[in-house]
């Protein structure tokens, strides 16, 4: 509770209760919109309006603007004043000392420079308008809040100082933020550079016509290249073929490293790769759907595609089709796929994508049961269609969806995806869940349920979703636009989709192949070969795992570099000469039949093959070499890059949240490294226990070893998220022949300091200690455990901290 808040609160209440229309607001000391709608309309009925509404609209403008300006001294309605003094309170502002409202002295004219400054505008005499009022009582920050940067304030302030006295254009916050305001900022004051003799900060005819003619290449400057810019930092990071991310700064003039920046942005949005600011790229900068008119392969229809339909497809260059499993009862639009008509689009060379979408209009059709439910129904309908495992289905949410309706519960997008994968996981995870939605639906969806791909509803323009958010990282499917085909007599609406290459779809079904299969027959024949070497029982398996790992995790000692082969041993060289003479090599990826991810096979058995050496029992809370070739190694790795990112990422908690083990973030510890190190580590158990290699994989990916491998992989580790982040704290930080040197490769030698030196730093002990912590949450996340489980574990973090500095104490005295 702020005292002050609450004072205002008390005041606008007490003044204006009995005014016809008034909206009386909590009086609990907490700034919100319901205490500025109340002052707004305080100031209304001093302005003459009646009844008053809780909207700061023309009418309250215009007579607001009559006032002329409002500066020190004036005094011609006090009551009016108060209701800005108090609204600049509620946003921090010390306007107007206590007791004294409705005076504008030099406290106010100061709190009021304050503000115009923070604003980007020029502090002038201190002065108010219309327009500073009208931004004054709203809940657009000044500041930077928490996920802002100061780049991207920087901008928002260039945009108000140089837009603000325009008609067309409202202040806009400067909070650091990229959001929906901002980009219709943008828009406004592009339109005014290009000339618009109305700007609105829509994208329509006459600012894509200007902006034909207006192609910028390295070597451009002045105010139009200062937007094209901004544009590009608000849409920055992209990403490269690796989908590693590519960032972009705000700059005057444009140079070879925009021209980069604008390669990868263009490669990752299927544009022409110029490295220019050409119509195309500015109208992806702008708008969700980009220029509706380019190039584009796929296509969804909920319309039947019959062999004509399937031809005019092939002959006017699309690939790949979106078609609906299911049409809910009562529907009128007949959507679902008919009965051979799949064969009909494979026939004629085309591939199709499933789409599942139960109404999916409006917030109350999203709860975890109905999730829940749709998830099971999908299974059913697809597997009735005979959609190969590893099938990604897109569950639709068909309206634009607020950050407020994504997150909320019971009724909530999220809450519902949780219940689709629930579904879907109860049922072996034979299909992945995609997500059809606007750009932010898709990054949500995608962030906090690991949806495999988004299909973004890019010409849906004007959703909120899709202003001020970036394409997802894993867009598959960006629909563009909607037209209507004309096919000699037949005509069917179809809608054109940007195809990023990430989901290929399908090209059959039925097939009795699984996506492992052909890894499987490759260690079975591995295995056949080490049998003919001359091995026997678990030694056999072994050799499997070194021939798979031993040209990327088999090198020996170099100079200031500690081999593999010191790490996790060395490989048997005539088996390896003995394969390469029978035709094998390495097979370095296979697809988990569980996620629909490529696996790296030579990374899993280097993992593997360190577990099999070096035992973990169950519940060592230590680590060892064995921990090192998997989990451990790839922590120390981590540790390197968060050091060498600890600009942008002051708290290492919130960089393992961001980049530990996230699907479709590019990192050293991705997704694919933890499900990497979980399977080498449970197949390795297996081996252990008494299974020969083929076995442990086969049980692994055909039947449900993988479905639970991370529930498995903690509990067979260690059991307790104590032990788990004991077992981190040892590998970072103990001394010994192993971990000491494998830490000594894996972060000194790449420029980052010891866990061990740093936790001695001011500070340091704690950062160390959150770190760890970022390891532990990331297999609390991946095990799927409700929040409030990840939460209990998090809140017993503080007494595990000060049990750990009382240990880390004695051991100092001792």
């Amino acid at each position: 509770m702020d005292q002050q808040v609450l004072r205002a609160q008390k005041w606008v209440n007490q003044k204006y209760g009995n005014v016809a229309g008034y909206q009386r607001c909590p009086e609990d000391g907490r700034s919100g919109w319901a205490t500025m709608y109340s002052l707004t309309m305080g100031l209304q009925h001093e302005l003459g309006i009646s009844p008053v509404v809780a909207s700061f609209g023309p009418g309250t403008y215009s007579r607001l603007d009559a006032l002329g300006e409002i500066g020190f001294g004036w005094e011609k309605d006090r009551d009016l004043l108060a209701c800005i003094q108090f609204g600049m309170w509620c946003k921090g502002y010390w306007a107007v000392e206590p007791e004294s409202e409705g005076w504008f002295t030099g406290v106010t004219r100061d709190a009021v420079k304050n503000l115009r400054s923070n604003m980007g505008l020029s502090e002038g005499d201190g002065t108010l308008n219309a327009k500073i009022v009208k931004a004054i009582l709203n809940m657009d920050a000044y500041v930077v809040v928490a996920g802002g940067s100061e780049e991207i304030r920087g901008i928002q302030q260039w945009l108000n100082g140089n837009y603000w006295n325009k008609s067309a254009y409202n202040i806009g916050p400067t909070d650091g933020i990229y959001s929906r305001d901002v980009q219709k900022s943008l828009m406004i004051a592009l339109q005014y550079e290009l000339g618009i003799a109305e700007p609105n900060g829509n994208y329509g005819p006459g600012t894509q016509a200007a902006l034909r003619s207006r192609t910028l290449d390295q070597g451009a400057t002045g105010t139009l290249m200062r937007i094209f810019s901004a544009a590009c930092v608000f849409n920055s990071p992209t990403y490269d073929d690796q989908l590693n991310e590519v960032r972009t700064s705000w700059r005057s003039e444009f140079d070879a490293k925009l021209a980069e920046w604008l390669r990868a942005f263009q490669k990752f949005n299927k544009l022409p790769a110029t490295g220019k600011g050409d119509f195309q790229t500015w109208s992806q900068l702008l708008v969700s759907m980009g220029d509706p008119d380019r190039p584009a392969t796929g296509s969804d229809t909920r319309y039947e595609i019959t062999p004509s339909r399937a031809k005019w497809l092939k002959d006017n260059g699309y690939e790949i089709v979106g078609r609906y499993i299911y049409d809910p009862p009562g529907s009128t639009l007949d959507k679902e796929i008919k009965p051979g008509e799949l064969e009909t689009i494979f026939s004629a060379g085309l591939r199709v994508f499933p789409i599942y979408q139960d109404n999916a209009r409006q917030l109350r059709d999203f709860t975890y049961q109905q999730g829940y439910q749709h998830g099971l129904n999908a299974h059913e309908l697809a597997s009735g269609y005979g959609f190969n495992r590893g099938t990604t289905i897109y569950f639709a949410v068909d309206y634009d969806a607020t950050q407020e309706a994504i997150d909320s519960q019971p009724e909530g997008v999220v809450v519902y995806f949780h219940g689709v994968q629930a579904a879907l996981a109860g049922k072996g995870k034979k299909y992945n869940h995609g997500v059809y939605g606007s750009r932010n639906v898709c990054i949500n969806v995608t962030n906090k349920t690991f949806a495999r791909y988004s299909f973004v509803s890019g010409m849906s323009w004007g959703f909120s979703g899709n202003l001020g958010f970036p394409i997802p990282r894993n867009w598959s499917f960006n629909q563009i636009k909607e037209f209507k085909v004309q096919n000699g007599s037949d005509s069917f609406d179809l809608d054109r989709d940007v195809v990023s290459g990430l989901d290929r779809g399908v090209s059959s079904v039925n097939d009795k192949a699984e996506p492992a299969d052909g890894f499987i027959a490759y260690v079975q024949k591995l295995y056949d070969l080490a049998g003919t070497y001359g091995a026997s029982g678990q030694r056999r398996s072994q050799l499997v795992m070194e021939y798979i790992r031993h040209h990327e995790y088999g090198d020996k000692d170099t100079l200031n570099k500690i081999g593999w082969w010191y790490l996790i041993g060395g490989y048997d060289e005539g088996f390896v000469n003995h394969c390469n003479s029978k035709g094998m090599s390495v097979r370095k990826s296979f697809k988990d039949p569980f996620t629909g991810y490529d696996l790296g096979a030579e990374h899993m058995m280097a993992t593997a093959n360190a577990h099999l050496l070096t035992d973990q029992p169950s519940g060592l809370k230590g680590a060892n070499g064995g921990d090192v070739g998997g989990w451990a190694g790839d922590l120390m790795t981590f540790w390197s890059d968060w050091r060498n990112s600890e600009e942008q990422y002051a708290d290492p908690l919130a960089f393992c949240h961001a980049r530990l083990a996230v699907p479709g973030v590019s990192s050293s510890f991705g997704f694919e490294d933890l499900i990497e190190d979980a399977d080498g580590y449970l197949i390795a158990r297996a081996v252990r226990g008494g299974k020969n290699i083929v076995d442990a994989v086969k049980d692994h990916y055909q039947k449900d070893g993988g479905l639970r491998r991370f529930n498995n992989f903690f509990s067979q580790r260690w059991g307790n998220a104590t032990d788990c982040r004991d077992s981190a704290h040892n590998a970072l930080t103990a001394s010994d022949t192993v971990l000491g040197p494998a830490r000594k490769q894996l972060i000194s030698l790449k420029g980052a300091v010891l866990p061990a030196v740093y936790q001695n730093a001011p500070g340091g002990f704690d950062k160390l200690q959150r770190f760890e912590q970022g390891y532990v949450d990331a297999l609390l996340a991946r095990m799927g455990m409700e929040k409030s489980k990840a939460a209990q574990y998090r809140a017993n973090h503080e007494t595990f901290l000060k049990a750990a500095r009382s240990r880390a104490a004695r051991s100092a005295k001792d």
